[in-house]
């Protein structure tokens, strides 16, 4: 029997995921382009609805980039300590605001470089922004686009994020990138689930190795 490919295991995990996720998209709420750049840095380690919870009150309590960038720590900590690594995200919060005024004249930057240059930035959170934002292709990785990358052998078991994310980019078009991301997010956090997976019901479950 012909071992499949990753293309074609790809290609049929893409199929599937238009068929359950047709149309899906960031969950996190903001309405100017610095609120999703503090979202994504407040949902490292937790979840979406747990950093909606906080920033509807953080971004109601200092609605513009000056506000957030005189804020008192302790206050910012008030606000977000609901959520995982508090103290250090309400030193990023404040560090953000103020980066983006004197760095870059309260715009914030397309290039994932500078993105980085932003206090609790990294790869993936670049990543997120710019297709976010600027629908520039990329395909961050995260806890679930791993854990579902090494369930169907797409990358080695230690992989780590940012090798996931260069494996899974050599295998997919890059105009498939923004959606897959949404796409394989929603399908780890609701049915690819880290301790009880919808196994059962998954036309993939064939391809997968947990079962």
């Amino acid at each position: 029997m012909m071992t499949m490919t990753k293309k074609n295991k790809v290609n049929e995990i893409i199929a599937y995921l238009d068929e359950i996720f047709p149309d899906v998209g960031c969950e996190l709420n903001y309405q100017k382009d610095y609120e999703l750049v503090i979202a994504v840095m407040l949902s490292a380690q937790t979840t979406d609805i747990s950093v909606n919870h906080v920033t509807a009150k953080l971004f109601k309590e200092y609605p513009t980039l000056e506000a957030l960038a005189n804020a008192k720590l302790e206050d910012v900590e008030d606000i977000i300590h609901s959520i995982g690594l508090y103290k250090n995200k309400a030193k990023n919060v404040i560090g953000i605001a103020q980066a983006v005024l004197t760095d870059f004249h309260g715009q914030i930057p397309m290039d994932k470089d500078e993105l980085q240059k932003l206090p609790g930035v990294g790869n993936k959170t670049a990543g997120v922004i710019r297709a976010e934002i600027f629908k520039i292709p990329d395909l961050p990785v995260d806890t679930h686009i791993l854990r579902i990358a090494k369930r169907f052998q797409l990358v080695n078991q230690n992989a780590d994020p940012y090798e996931t994310e260069m494996a899974l980019k050599k295998m997919v078009d890059e105009s498939h990138w923004i959606k897959l991301h949404h796409q394989l997010i929603h399908f780890g956090r609701y049915l690819c689930t880290a301790r009880k997976p919808a196994c059962a019901s998954c036309k993939l479950a064939h391809l997968c190795n947990v079962i």
